[in-house]
């Protein structure tokens, strides 16, 4: 393991990493599934919709695609990707962050590490799919440059949603 990739940080009591270990694919899983049924209703069919494209991730990723794993007394605490979509285009992918690690800076920490990896790989824009209800994130996203463009209502995961899509514009703006 590179003490550099596992380090924790200073005057935080969690720590990051982006290399893969055994259970983290099912910890990741799973803290999706049981949070946003606890808190958004889903069933367990939200479960499914997050492991089929983890596991492909895993299965097909590159050099320029990246998944963080925070973690606190070695337990998954939250998670943040970036998955190539074409060369110039990112997505961003499995943002959650544990109740237990919220208000710490957790969220915007990984959000960031996510925007600065997406910009040195050379991607122009990223874009996410998120639902409505997730009013924390969203604001996440707008404070880190990012423009909704996209809603849509739809009944998914056993609940009504609006689902809604967000894009960052990467490339250097002209004066």
């Amino acid at each position: 393991m590179n003490p550099a990739e596992y380090a924790p940080l200073p005057g935080r009591s969690f720590t990051l990493r982006h290399t893969l270990r055994p259970g983290d694919l099912g910890a990741i899983v799973s803290l999706h599934g049981v949070l946003y049924a606890r808190e958004y209703g889903f069933d367990e069919t939200f479960e499914a919709y997050v492991a089929g494209p983890l596991a492909e991730f895993v299965r097909r990723r590159t050099e320029r695609d990246r998944l963080w794993i925070a973690e606190r007394d070695q337990r998954l605490i939250g998670c943040i990707a970036i998955v190539s979509a074409s060369d110039t285009e990112a997505q961003l992918r499995w943002f959650v962050v544990d109740p237990t690690a919220r208000g710490m800076g957790l969220g915007w920490l990984l959000l960031v590490e996510a925007v600065e990896f997406a910009e040195r790989r050379g991607y122009q824009s990223i874009f996410l799919w998120t639902v409505s209800a997730l009013t924390a994130a969203a604001h996440l996203y707008r404070s880190a440059g990012f423009t909704r463009v996209e809603q849509n209502p739809m009944h998914l995961w056993g609940v009504d949603v609006v689902e809604e899509k967000y894009i960052l514009d990467l490339r250097p703006r002209e004066e």
